[in-house]
């Protein structure tokens, strides 16, 4: 049967009954804050492509975690802008490198807040790639010595999980294995499984001061046309040892969320990057959008699509109004 008997107004009445009938729920638990983390003190350097988000160091950067544990945010993951970089990436698994040195500073201060690393070396190298440079291009094999070399010092440094964003070819195995061999058995990884080369990376870049010296990232980044290849790229970061799986960007790969969460028995993460959270600030401060709802509507959507964890710079403001 069908109109009048069914009146599926009866469930939208009220903000009681529509709260009451909610099928997906948003908790500051779910979201991720990231974080950039500079040599100095006293530093909270504004990011101008990305309202409300700075370059901090390490005493402003423990500020920003206290609040972030007070609002019940998941964690935390911290990107590094050393003070110097060089061909060999070897900020970015120096054990007194800036991330190692964050990490060891939160974890004294917010002892119980969840410590995500991002583990890459594009912040670290002169040129800008995400790893050695052999023959023009970015050497795979190579690479993956880097990456385990991060991650180990990562996690003796206090973190609680890695992720390898770098979309090196058995990077996961790779990290696990150093990680197995080092003591840090505990220590999950969060593999940015699939990560497209995309065109919303933009603003990150200059938060990160992480933009490519010569061509581009699509070498080892994947071709956004590509559903089956994402997949494909899950399955085998899942058989490497991968505890969470992420896609990145978040929006504009909603499907790829959906087909991952009906296809992984592990925790689906997705990052909703710099270029969607500032388009998004660029429309609300031309009037054209109403904050809280867009931010939220956004949100629900990448939930709904079936990522349980969403990095997003809207994680405070989200918690604040969810508390």
């Amino acid at each position: 049967m069908s109109f009048p008997v069914h009146r599926k107004r009866r469930l939208r009445v009220s903000e009681s009954m529509r709260r009451l009938v909610r099928e997906h729920h948003l908790e500051p638990s779910q979201f991720i804050l990231p974080l950039f983390v500079v040599p100095g003190e006293g530093v909270r350097k504004p990011i101008s492509s990305m309202p409300g988000n700075f370059q901090l160091s390490i005493d402003e950067l423990v500020k920003e975690c206290e609040k972030a544990h007070a609002l019940g945010i998941g964690g935390i993951i911290l990107f590094g802008i050393p003070d110097s970089k060089d061909e060999s990436a070897s900020g970015a698994y120096a054990d007194d490198g800036i991330v190692q040195q964050a990490l060891r500073a939160i974890r004294r201060a917010v002892p119980k807040l969840l410590l995500i690393t991002d583990v890459c070396n594009c912040e670290y190298t002169s040129h800008g790639h995400c790893g050695k440079i052999v023959g023009g291009d970015v050497d795979n094999d190579a690479t993956l010595e880097w990456l385990a070399a991060s991650a180990v010092s990562h996690a003796r440094a206090g973190a609680d999980i890695v992720a390898p964003s770098d979309m090196m070819d058995g990077r996961v195995a790779a990290i696990r294995a150093a990680l197995d061999k080092n003591g840090f058995q505990k220590i999950a990884i969060l593999a940015y499984a699939a990560k497209f080369a995309s065109a919303f990376y933009g603003p990150f870049r200059e938060a990160a001061e992480s933009a490519p010296q010569f061509g581009d990232r699509r070498s080892y980044q994947m071709d956004p046309a590509n559903a089956r290849e994402a997949m494909h790229e899950m399955d085998l970061d899942f058989e490497e040892g991968a505890d969470m799986l992420m896609v990145k960007p978040a929006m504009p790969y909603l499907d790829l969320i959906r087909q991952a969460y009906d296809r992984f028995p592990v925790p689906i993460a997705a990052y909703q990057v710099s270029g969607e959270f500032s388009m998004l600030m660029a429309a609300v401060e031309r009037g054209w959008l109403e904050y809280e709802r867009a931010m939220f509507e956004t949100l629900i959507s990448i939930h709904r699509a079936g990522a349980s964890i969403i990095l997003t710079y809207f994680a405070c403001d989200a918690a604040r109004l969810l508390a």
